[in-house]
């Protein structure tokens, strides 16, 4: 009998199946210095494929250049969506690509529909391909100041690809604590990080906007945009305040740099994972609003995760409908459809329960501290690889035992797919063949 699978299950198969090869490779001797465990070789392709960038193993110092190609291919293709990755390949050994593939596809790029979604694939890899040269151009020009080509070849396009991809994967042991104040380091990785973040379908929509394809943007592309720019610039305002005087941070910085690690930090806290600053030496609250940060993400149908801006959006819009008594959600003076209010209000509760029962379960089994253990479990959700750190130059999670890295490895590919990607995968769906008489409830 032939299994029949849901759009759902093929995205989270051919994700495990990418992460299981990545494992596989990782573990080899040409891949790694001092051999690696499965559980931290199953980690770092966890970290890679979700485009996580959280590290058990010091990927500069315990991975080859074999590995580092392998690290970087694993965040190019979880970055793209293992879909899309899967069908840039079929379209470039003339494979043609079916209903099911097509579906799934849509499926991974939250687009609406498969009609035209072979071209727009085509386009993605183009832009995917444009953009990441790009960077990686300028970051190698800027790198050769301290390395020969060929390193600085390396540490541009691996950073280029990291970056876009919205991994925060890097090269050097510090992360980029070493350019904090580089104007060209830190406005090619963020700029990259937030056109990687905006999501394929509102670049596609600049696009056609700069070349007056289109006289408007979409509603999509606007609330985006806007939601994008607002948590950027509150962030970074916050993050400058709470920090200005802490010693251990931005208090020794000149003024340029106190900006630059404010914006940058705002700009990779939304599932970019790079760092210019020790995460451990933060106040408390700067932890907590970064967690905030981290657990709404980039935007639907990006390289990145979260619960997205545009279900933030959709629910203070409709919070604030509500208070006013009106029935519909607006933005942008158009009407969001009442599937798509439930649908957003269920992703933030599912999000919202699971990290809560990742993070005690964290707690009662690893004996660490609840905010590093927030902030661990949130960084993993979100898919953004932030660490208040182990003492060294890995994550807060290498001091976890076997058992509790599987439990993040878990949490990284739930919040890869998406809780509601995932809930559906696991889930049998039942067709509705009735409806019950309406009752009345009280809350409030």
């Amino acid at each position: 009998m032939k299994l029949k699978l849901t759009s759902p299950q093929i995205l989270a198969l051919g994700f495990l199946a990418v992460i299981l090869t990545g494992s596989v490779l990782l573990m080899l001797p040409v891949s790694n210095t001092n051999g690696c465990s499965f559980i931290d070789a199953l980690f770092t392709s966890t970290s890679a494929v979700c485009v996580t960038g959280l590290i058990v193993k010091d990927t500069p110092v315990d991975f080859t250049l074999f590995g580092h190609i392998v690290i970087m291919l694993l965040i190019q293709i979880g970055g793209l969506g293992y879909m899309t990755s899967a069908t840039i390949i079929f379209l470039m050994t003339g494979k043609n690509i079916g209903i099911t593939e097509r579906i799934a596809i849509k499926e991974g790029l939250n687009v609406e529909t498969v009609e035209g979604i072979v071209r727009f694939i085509k386009k993605v890899a183009l832009f995917t391909a444009v953009i990441e040269l790009a960077g990686a151009l300028v970051l190698t020009t800027r790198f050769l100041r301290e390395y020969p080509l060929s390193d600085a070849f390396l540490y541009g396009l691996f950073h280029a690809v990291s970056a876009f991809n919205n991994a925060g994967f890097s090269l050097f042991s510090d992360n980029l604590i070493r350019y904090r104040g580089d104007i060209t380091v830190n406005l090619t990785i963020t700029t990259l990080v937030i056109v990687g973040g905006i999501g394929f379908i509102v670049m596609m929509d600049i696009h056609k906007f700069i070349r007056k394809e289109v006289t408007r943007l979409t509603q999509h592309s606007k609330i985006v945009l806007l939601s994008t720019a607002i948590l950027i610039m509150t962030g970074a305002i916050l993050i400058f305040l709470m920090e200005y005087s802490n010693s251990g941070t931005f208090g020794i910085f000149p003024l340029k740099e106190k900006i630059l690690v404010s914006y940058f930090s705002s700009v990779t806290a939304r599932t970019a994972g790079f760092n210019t600053i020790d995460y451990s030496l933060l106040h408390t609250e700067t932890l907590f609003l970064t967690i905030t940060l981290m657990f709404i993400g980039a935007s639907p149908g990006s390289t990145g995760g979260g619960v997205k801006t545009s279900t933030i959006a959709v629910i203070v819009a409709s919070l604030y409908a509500t208070i006013r008594g009106k029935k519909d959600t607006v933005l942008f003076k158009r009407r969001v459809p009442s599937d798509i209010v439930t649908r957003a209000f269920l992703l933030m509760t599912l999000a919202v329960f699971f990290c809560t029962f990742v993070n005690h379960f964290i707690i009662s089994t690893q004996d660490t501290q609840y905010l590093p253990s927030v902030f661990e479990v949130t960084s993993a959700f979100g898919t953004v690889g932030l660490s208040v750190g182990d003492g060294g130059t890995r994550s807060f999670a290498a001091l976890f035992t076997s058992f509790g890295k599987f439990i993040l490895v878990c949490t990284m590919f739930v919040g890869r797919l998406g809780p509601l990607t995932f809930a559906v995968a696991m889930t049998r769906q039942v067709k509705e063949r009735f409806r019950y008489p309406e009752g009345k409830v009280i809350i409030g």
